[in-house]
């Protein structure tokens, strides 16, 4: 009898091992910064998440360069079908990614300057706050890699009021 308690409580603790919540990896799902490659001034800021398993990278914010029109003026001209003329703020220009560990992989990235669309790939970093974005045409060794830095949740929050000063009313 003490015998089927001990196999009882073994059972349990096995139990509760399975039903506990597994170490996962980081996800690229966040807001990432995307830089000029020649100044390594902020050129755009690109939302991620997932729906169904399928990764989609949106711009939520652009950043005007001197002598360039407002970012919201910017429209995809050279884009095709239903993003044609779209406004580039707003859009989904990284689409189809599925992720494999701490890649991703199967998708594509849209240069809104020109229409082309890649193959694209993604790799995160293992502390969740790089990830390099890959675009390529045939091979992956035939391509151009971003590295993007990841920007906390309330980046995109509308900046709080000051305080009222000493003799300043609400």
């Amino acid at each position: 009898m003490k015998c089927l308690g001990v196999l009882a409580a073994a059972l349990m603790c096995l139990n509760a091992a399975w039903a506990a919540p597994a170490v996962s990896e980081p996800t690229a799902t966040g807001l990432w910064e995307q830089v000029d490659d020649k100044t390594g001034q902020p050129e755009s800021w690109f939302s991620i998440a997932e729906k169904d398993g399928v990764y989609t990278g949106t711009v939520v914010k652009m950043f005007q360069k001197p002598g360039d029109p407002p970012p919201e003026s910017w429209r995809c001209t050279k884009c095709e079908g239903t993003e044609k003329n779209a406004p580039v703020l707003g859009l989904a220009l990284i689409k189809g990614m599925k992720r494999n560990g701490l890649k991703y992989e199967d998708g594509t990235i849209m240069d809104p300057r020109n229409g082309n669309v890649w193959r694209a790939l993604m790799q995160l970093s293992p502390d969740g706050k790089e990830l390099e974005v890959r675009g390529y045409l045939r091979f992956e060794f035939a391509g151009r890699s971003q590295m993007w830095k990841r920007l906390p949740d309330t980046a995109m929050d509308p900046p709080k009021p000051a305080p009222p000063t000493k003799g300043q009313k609400k």
